[in-house]
């Protein structure tokens, strides 16, 4: 019998999945959600300012109807605010280096057969792994 928490977990990836087809497919753009906040941000989205304050309340507000049903969720986040205060500003460089997040290259663009999106990534999920051997093995940080 498999575990909940996989079953949650491929649940929530073909949702992921359904939403960032459901997006391209109404839009013509691809989801990435760095990519939608970062036009908030700096001005250059404007455009269609309310199709992303639409995507953000969405992703912020689709956990309230299950909450009674899951009060209590257990992560492994380290208590330790600086880590993860650097861990955000990291993640944040990162997808304006790569011109894309987790959604836009790994949800969107791997589905699509971009080697763009592909090679990001391949490059970010390596350094993803790099970076917990350091901070939790060599340096024990986290």
């Amino acid at each position: 019998m498999i575990e909940q928490d996989w079953i949650w977990g491929f649940v929530g990836g073909l949702l992921i999945g359904l939403g960032g087809a459901v997006y391209l497919l109404v839009n013509g753009r691809v989801m990435g959600a760095s990519g939608i906040v970062g036009g908030l941000v700096d001005g250059s989205g404007m455009r269609t300012v309310w199709e992303r304050v639409a995507f953000i309340a969405g992703v912020i507000l689709a956990p309230i109807p299950i909450y009674p049903i899951y009060r209590t969720v257990e992560t492994h986040i380290t208590s330790n605010v600086a880590v993860i205060i650097a861990a955000g500003l990291l993640v944040g460089i990162g997808t304006r280096l790569a011109n894309g997040c987790t959604s836009g290259h790994g949800v969107c663009g791997i589905s699509r057969l971009s080697l763009r999106g592909i090679t990001a990534t391949v490059f970010y999920i390596g350094a993803g792994g790099i970076t917990m051997v350091l901070f939790r093995h060599v340096l024990g940080v986290i």
